[in-house]
């Protein structure tokens, strides 16, 4: 998604300019969907380099070394990195599958089950402190025949996805239910970030 300007709701006191450093375009539809004017600056961290293995520490860690790697260029924006990771039922650490194959034997897990999904959140404020958090979500899977699995592969919806799914969507006709926050499933706590962006002195 390029840059882009929304209508803000938040306070004009707040003069830091926001980055999401993030190009998902799931983040930024939320992102402007509470408001928020902001632009839209990937992040260049390898996340294959990153050797954190619990996963919720993980996704933190993920989520603020984007921010930081993107707020070292932009030195007086309030910068918001995120990361999503999976954990299946078995505890199995589920990223994004590297092909069609990848993600067929992660819905094959998935199905009739209930996964974790973990969104590491980072808010890096204007003077450079750290304000991150952790938003953990329940996901349980409906069974899902071979056709179900065809259609999700055939449409290519499961690539740059964290464990191969997504919640939006043609996604939620896979899922029966969840427990916790959709936002966070998604790939950005709402109701995390707010409370993230006040500690950072972006007031609503």
């Amino acid at each position: 998604m390029p840059s882009s300007t929304r209508l803000c709701r938040f306070s004009s006191k707040q003069m830091s300019p926001l980055i999401l450093a993030s190009v998902s375009p799931q983040r930024a539809q939320l992102l402007a969907g509470i408001g928020a004017v902001f632009t839209v600056v990937p992040s260049s961290v390898n996340e294959e380099a990153v050797i954190e293995a619990d996963p919720a520490k993980r996704a933190v860690l993920l989520a603020t070394l984007k921010a930081q790697a993107v707020a070292h260029l932009h030195p007086q924006a309030i910068v918001i990195g995120c990361d999503t990771l999976v954990v299946s039922a078995d505890g199995t650490l589920f990223e994004k599958p590297i092909d069609a194959a990848d993600a067929r034997r992660m819905l094959k897990d998935h199905s009739g089950k209930t996964c974790v999904v973990h969104s590491g959140l980072c808010v890096i404020d204007a003077a450079g402190k750290i304000h991150d958090g952790l938003s953990s979500s329940r996901v349980t899977f409906a069974e899902l025949d071979d056709a179900q699995m065809d259609w999700w592969i055939a449409g290519n919806q499961w690539k740059d996805r964290s464990g191969g799914f997504q919640i939006d969507g043609a996604g939620q006709l896979m899922i029966e239910h969840i427990e916790g926050d959709w936002t966070s499933i998604v790939g950005l706590p709402v109701f995390l970030l707010g409370q993230l962006l006040k500690k950072a002195e972006y007031t609503m």
